[in-house]
C-alpha cells in the first residue's frame, strides 16, 4: 500500500473516488488558551495493490508532542476488492473534525497506521500570540 496524501484542511469531500481539498493547513495561531479549531478534515489518500486484497484496518492517533492523545482514537475498516482488469485500487478517507481544543502551544501530530504499521504522520504547530496589551 502507499499512502499518496496525508494532509489537515479545512474540509474535505469525495465525489465518485475524487478526493477533493480545501485549504490545508500545518499551523494555527491562537490568541488565547485553551484553544478550539471550529472545523477541519483530515484527508487520506491509500493506493492498494492486488496483493493486498483483504481486510485492513486504518488507525488515526492525534497527539501532542508528549504522546498524550488529543481525542480519541478512530479506527476505519476497509475492504480491498479489485476490479479483475486493475492492478491497483485508490481509497480515500476523509475525518471531520469540530470542535479540536488543544490546551497548550507547541507540536502536534496526527499519526496514520495501517494495520498496526505506522505510514505517515501529519504535523501541526499550534502557535500562541497573546493579544496586544489594551491601554
Amino acid at each position: 500500500m502507499n499512502v499518496q496524501i496525508a494532509v489537515l484542511c479545512d474540509a474535505a469531500t469525495d465525489y465518485g473516488g475524487k478526493l477533493n481539498l480545501l485549504g490545508t493547513f500545518d499551523t494555527i495561531v491562537t490568541q488565547q488558551l485553551p484553544a478550539v479549531h471550529p472545523q477541519c478534515s483530515v484527508a487520506l489518500r491509500t493506493i492498494f495493490s492486488r496483493v493486498e486484497e483483504g481486510s485492513h484496518k486504518v488507525k488515526m492517533n492525534f497527539v501532542d508532542e508528549d504522546g498524550r492523545f488529543v481525542m480519541p482514537s478512530i479506527d476505519m475498516p476497509v475492504e480491498v476488492t479489485l476490479p479483475q482488469d486493475a492492478n491497483f485500487v485508490a481509497r480515500n478517507f476523509i475525518i471531520n473534525i469540530q470542535q479540536l481544543k488543544f490546551d497548550k502551544p507547541g507540536q502536534y501530530a496526527i499519526d496514520i497506521a495501517i494495520d498496526g504499521r505506522q505510514e505517515s504522520t501529519i504535523p501541526l504547530h499550534v502557535r500562541h500570540i497573546p493579544p496586544p496589551n489594551q491601554a
